[in-house]
């Protein structure tokens, strides 16, 4: 299976912020679009970084409350892995696993196209064992 048959089956949408954004303002898009994860981007389409639940909560106890003001350029992930449309789920989700990343944005010919996580990536490989499970059955029972 393809990145892009999760993308066609959950949608391309990705949440972002700008760079300036407040980790506050941050958080708001986090509970807002009940995700773990936004795209760090000035425009929409190129990725300057990538912050999650995960990477608030690690500055939070770092530094203080006072991160809450800081914009999310101080504690966003840079580089950012990413993924094509043609990318081979089972190759990323052993990505996700070995980098322990757990979201993982896609571009396509260099422009943001979606976002898989690895909830996304699991209920793939379910929805294909589930599959696969009713091939068998109904050969046995055939």
């Amino acid at each position: 299976m393809l990145i892009s048959a999760i993308l066609r089956s959950k949608g391309n949408t990705v949440a972002t912020v700008r760079p300036q954004a407040t980790v506050t303002e941050l958080l708001a898009a986090l509970a807002t679009h009940n995700i773990g994860a936004v795209v760090v981007s000035e425009d929409g389409e190129t990725i300057v970084g990538i912050v999650s639940e995960r990477d608030v909560v690690r500055r939070l106890h770092q530094r203080g409350p006072s991160v809450l003001g800081e914009p999310v350029s101080a504690i966003m992930t840079t580089p950012v892995r990413t993924c094509e449309p043609h990318a081979d789920v089972d190759d990323i989700r052993q990505t996700m696993t070995d980098h322990r990343i757990r979201h993982l944005p896609v571009l396509d010919g260099g422009r943001l196209a979606g976002i898989v996580s690895i909830g996304d990536v699991v209920k793939s490989a379910i929805e294909e064992l589930e599959t696969e499970k009713a091939h068998l059955v109904d050969y046995l029972h055939g």
